[in-house]
């Protein structure tokens, strides 16, 4: 599951379209400002991928998502804009054992890390912290509500 998960990122890594500006505009309305800050500076693979993450979070909660949750799955990657890695770059450091990482390849690695501490800096409520910080995490690790956690990494590994 997770290699198809890796393919179809790949595939959609390919083009450098923007989100439509519709999605935009809905995502946009989901963070603070300093928070769309952090969004914007994503690349255009990664900020399409959140919205189609964030929009099945909020169709699977409906009723009950918390207003945190669209956040959360928003900005889990936001860890990696300060890698600067380019697609093809991003293959390479997804294959190589963490280990072996240095330099960009290592921060591209520790993305989760990074993110939850961007966030944290932004004041982002702290479940939206703590998703981008352990989204790779086994679910016995979570902080954030189990049952929304669950469906954040649902929706991530469509």
């Amino acid at each position: 599951m997770y290699i198809a998960h890796l393919g179809r990122r790949f595939v959609g890594a390919l083009s450098n379209a923007e989100p439509s500006p519709c999605d935009t505009q809905w995502a946009t309305a989901q963070l603070t400002a300093a928070e769309g800050v952090l969004w914007s500076r994503m690349n255009a693979p990664d900020r399409r991928h959140a919205v189609v993450v964030a929009r099945c979070v909020v169709e699977n909660l409906g009723g009950q998502a918390p207003s945190w949750a669209a956040a959360a799955a928003l900005l889990h990657d936001v860890g990696k804009v300060t890698s600067g890695l380019g697609t093809w770059t991003r293959v390479v450091a997804t294959l190589v054992p963490r280990l072996w990482c240095r330099g960009r390849f290592a921060e591209y690695k520790r993305h989760d890390a990074i993110g939850a501490e961007l966030l944290r800096a932004s004041n982002s409520h702290k479940y939206v912290v703590a998703w981008a910080g352990q989204h790779h995490w086994p679910p016995q690790m979570w902080t954030v509500p189990i049952a929304i956690a669950a469906v954040l990494k649902s929706c991530d590994d469509d």
